[in-house]
């Protein structure tokens, strides 16, 4: 790793959510890996340990919970920078059968997650008026596939909450953005039937499952002092079109 690599993201504050496993824990760990300081935060413990890196158990579908939390990271940090929003869940289901409380979790993670946390980044970005609002979309949103109705639906709504909060927020030098992943090899993914994911694999223009690496370079895009001029963007994986 070069030293220009390390120094990517020296003296940046982050808040990346679902740190435990998967995505979210890779997007931390690159983020520290480059310099940031990051508090992480999800429903269970860390699973990261390094001086860089805090820690908050938080239910990011309970509003009181994330107030608390960004109330925690104003007074440690007095600042944040980046905020990346990677929590989520999945239950694939056809919806004849879908238990509503599988689908209550969904809206409150998937969405108001996304809402509450973006919601309280904003607060201690626009005292230094500069600020990165990453949400890490789902190509289900798009594609609609079978089982996911409730799963697509969050993540469409959350798209469309993107592209408010960018207005909102734009005045305050803080822009928001969307990657929507395609299949990646997560915990989540595997949860899913392997003929189900590789039909959906085929049916993308570049046919083959995404690795973090590709996650990382528009988050890195996205995220960057450079780009101040994009926001209330969405960027599809593997061709999918929006």
């Amino acid at each position: 790793m070069t030293a220009q690599q390390v120094s990517t993201y020296a003296g940046r504050i982050a808040v990346v959510t679902g740190t435990r496993t998967g995505l979210g824990k890779s997007l931390a760990e690159h983020l520290l890996a480059n310099g940031a300081k990051v508090v992480g935060m999800s429903r269970g413990a860390p699973t990261i340990s390094t001086p860089a890196y805090s820690h908050q158990r938080v239910d990011v579908g309970d509003d009181d919970q994330v107030r608390s939390a960004f109330i925690l990271v104003g007074r440690e940090h007095k600042r944040l920078d980046i905020l990346i929003n990677s929590a989520a869940v999945l239950t694939s289901i056809h919806a004849l059968v879908m238990p509503a409380a599988r689908a209550e979790e969904m809206v409150r993670t998937n969405f108001l997650g996304v809402f509450f946390t973006a919601r309280e980044a904003a607060k201690l970005m626009r005292r230094q008026r500069y600020g990165r609002i990453v949400n890490i979309g789902s190509m289900a949103s798009t594609l609609e596939p079978v089982g996911d109705s409730v799963y697509a639906a969050t993540k469409a709504a959350s798209m469309t909450l993107t592209g408010v909060l960018a207005k909102e927020f734009a005045g305050y030098g803080i822009t928001v953005n969307t990657v929507a992943v395609s299949a990646l090899d997560t915990e989540m993914l595997r949860k899913l039937p392997r003929e189900r994911v590789d039909e959906v694999v085929a049916s993308l223009l570049i046919a083959r499952i995404a690795t973090t690496e590709d996650v990382l370079n528009v988050v890195d895009f996205f995220v960057s002092p450079s780009s101040s001029y994009i926001t209330a963007q969405t960027i599809f994986l593997g061709g999918v079109h929006g």
